[in-house]
């Protein structure tokens, strides 16, 4: 590798693991997160000695029920592993920071072979009841909870949850572009198409245009069906030095380069532009540091926590122009498995199960290595963006099949 080239060259994916993925399994954090990374450790040809690194995101209990998954230090201890590196914590770009940092990690020698996870028990900790808002959280007393921040002043107005202020980002889509719910509904449609064809999805009934517009609304113009489904499930990746790549059972995943950058307000409601926010400074960043251009990606993994967020994405990483993304995907045809850009092609969060952003990143290895089923994306893929996160929070991924 030479001098200019950026430093997560140096990182591969060696392996990649996934425990069961369920609604509400009754499992634990710790149970699962076991599960895929033993998967994940097997899979990279390694043993639990090899592991020198570990990371996750967000780790120490940050969030909601069942929302941050295990800390590091438990996981060690479960799987007696001696570390010469590790790493947790929520703040930076979204669910990608662990595996960034695992990157730069192994490219600076502090590790050889990190073993990075993100777990969620949030279906579990659902119960029987409907899904809780950010707001159904937090403490203080004098009669009520009180929050400091942002949420100070949209919890006043039932605005309790990412659902109600990515409506806004939606509205406010349909009221400068044109954005029409039968353009955002193929997002919808496409993840159930695609979900069907993958075994440990969530929602694999067919899904049609007219159920979708008829689905009610849970903050206008976002409807049940652009909402991802909450579930239990641990996925796990071992990001190992490059060098490691020839001796790796399966096809290793070079990581080509991240974007990370938030060049904007770190806020949800007050970034200069509220129809792209920071995904559109993490999408710039990521190519500024290859010589891929967008028409070279052959698999897209684009975060749909809500559907507007993958139409944001295909905008921020230069899929189709500011404001075309509804055009875009019309029709559905651009986006399928067979298309120009295969979008999600396990069924996303929207119907695959809401892996908070992980499971792209399972998804993106399978393709590029060939091992995808019966949704294998035609022509051997060689080339897949990631992207994870919403509102303020932003950060993508290129990765190339190692030759």
């Amino acid at each position: 590798m030479s001098a200019a080239e950026p430093l997560e060259r140096r990182a591969v994916i060696s392996g990649i693991g996934q425990s069961q993925v369920g609604r509400r399994l009754g499992r634990s954090d710790l149970d699962l997160t076991v599960q895929a990374a033993l998967a994940a450790v097997a899979d990279a040809g390694l043993t639990r000695d090899d592991i020198d690194g570990l990371a996750t995101y967000p780790g120490m209990g940050a969030g909601g029920g069942g929302f941050a998954g295990p800390p590091s230090p438990d996981v060690q201890d479960a799987l007696r592993l001696r570390l010469n590196w590790h790493d947790g914590g929520g703040e930076g770009p979204g669910q990608m920071r662990s595996v960034i940092t695992a990157c730069l990690a192994v490219a600076a020698g502090l590790a050889r072979h990190v073993l990075v996870y993100r777990t969620v028990t949030e279906s579990t900790a659902q119960g029987s009841g409907g899904r809780q808002g950010i707001g159904g959280s937090g403490g203080g007393g004098g009669g009520g909870p009180r929050f400091s921040g942002f949420l100070q002043w949209t919890l006043p107005f039932g605005a309790v949850s990412a659902v109600n202020w990515l409506a806004l980002v939606a509205q406010r889509r349909i009221h400068e572009f044109g954005l029409t719910r039968t353009q955002l509904g193929q997002i919808a449609l496409n993840g159930r198409r695609n979900a069907s064809l993958n075994p440990a999805a969530i929602y694999r009934e067919p899904l049609s245009m007219e159920d979708y517009l008829a689905a009610r609304t849970i903050s206008s113009p976002l409807c049940l069906f652009d909402c991802d489904a909450p579930c239990d499930g641990s996925t796990a990746l071992v990001v190992s030095h490059v060098d490691y790549a020839p001796d790796t059972p399966h096809p290793a995943c070079q990581v080509d380069a991240v974007g990370t950058a938030l060049r904007g307000r770190p806020s949800w409601d007050q970034f200069d532009d509220m129809t792209t926010m920071a995904a559109r400074d993490a999408g710039a960043s990521l190519w500024e540091r290859t010589d891929l251009r967008p028409g070279d990606v052959d698999v897209a993994e684009l975060y749909d926590g809500f559907s507007i967020l993958a139409m944001v994405w295909l905008e921020a990483l230069g899929f189709c122009g500011r404001g075309e993304s509804g055009p875009f995907v019309e029709g559905g045809r651009r986006i399928a498995l067979d298309g120009e850009l295969p979008l999600n092609t396990a069924g996303g969060q929207l119907s695959g199960g809401r892996l908070h952003g992980f499971g792209f990143l399972h998804e993106a290895c399978l393709q590029l290595r060939g091992e995808a089923g019966e949704r294998q994306v035609p022509g051997n893929p060689e080339v897949a963006a990631v992207a994870n996160g919403g509102g303020p929070i932003a950060g993508a991924m290129l990765l190339t099949r190692f030759r």
